[in-house]
């Protein structure tokens, strides 16, 4: 193809859940995918190679003022109806420098805000409120076990194995000590056959015990054969199981760390409330640096 006549599709990467730079989790958010197929779009996921890439779809403005601005997210394998990271960081590129209060976001699950304060002296802090929380399944912790390649007596015997969606299942699964979580090692394949016959997509693995004395929890999140280093959806639901189980109060703002055993400590703030005994209002933030702009030419 003549290069006069190229695709170019400008790009920024920011770091989310973390507000210094080559911190948290990599993002790469495609500005205008306008014209691009589905399989461009999984084709450029691929290219960045990062957990995640968004594509932006601008619209008329009065349709993003009601129902938010279009974003499609990719991972290298497949499309998700909703990911935490990529939301709360295509809302920092959108709002850019203009002070917006909030930036509403149409994802395949549904309109998601992301409000944003402000504090003297400080960045910028972005929250979004996740869809209601749907608790699923809870399970066997030796089927776990079996299933992950742990023994019964890693897991916190206090808290459920539980399956918790706020638009993707995650199966919260709680360990008891610290150091069993920083060693974990699972079978893959298994792990992900043991969710694919149940009513989970990924596992997101959990510790009371904290490298920080002020997190709430330590989480790892291991999946399509790497890590990621934040996993805002896992977050949320996260939230709504830590409530739900006397880990936080109704309402509480709680840290969970997450990314520190593979060099890309991340900071995610979460708290959820409580109506007629049931979890709501989920909301998950943090920070976010930018770090490049550049031009993809196809």
């Amino acid at each position: 193809m003549p290069a006069h006549s190229r695709k170019k599709l400008q790009v920024v990467q920011i770091d989310v859940f973390s507000d210094k730079a080559l911190e948290g989790n990599a993002l790469a958010v495609v500005l205008d995918g306008r014209g691009l197929a589905d399989s461009e779009m999984q084709a450029i996921a691929r290219e960045t190679n990062l957990s995640e890439t968004t594509f932006v779809l601008p619209r008329e403005a009065s349709m993003e003022q009601q129902r938010g601005v279009r974003v499609r997210i990719f991972t290298v394998s497949e499309e998700l109806p909703f990911a935490g990271h990529p939301t709360l960081g295509t809302a920092f590129v959108l709002r850019g420098s203009s002070g917006a209060p909030e930036v509403k976001l149409e994802l395949n699950v549904g309109t998601v805000p992301v409000r944003f304060e402000e504090s003297d002296g400080q960045p910028s802090f972005g929250e979004m409120t996740q869809i209601a929380p749907e608790f699923k399944s809870r399970h066997d912790r030796k089927a776990v076990s079996d299933a992950v390649g742990l023994s019964v007596q890693d897991f916190d015997p206090d808290l459920p194995i539980e399956t918790v969606s706020t638009g993707v299942p995650f199966t919260v699964a709680p360990i008891r000590t610290l150091s069993t979580l920083q060693k974990l090692r699972i079978d893959a394949a298994r792990s992900e056959r043991y969710l694919s016959e149940r009513d989970g997509k990924f596992f997101y693995f959990v510790s009371r015990e904290t490298v920080d004395p002020s997190a709430r929890l330590h989480a790892r999140m291991l999946f399509y054969g790497s890590e990621d280093p934040a996993t805002g959806s896992a977050a949320g639901c996260a939230a709504a199981w830590m409530v739900a189980h006397g880990v936080a109060r109704p309402d509480e703002r709680v840290l969970i760390e997450q990314g520190i055993e593979m060099q890309r400590p991340s900071r995610i703030f979460v708290r959820a409330s409580k109506s007629d005994n049931r979890v709501v209002n989920v909301r998950v933030g943090g920070h976010a640096r930018e770090v490049m702009r550049a031009e993809m030419s196809l």
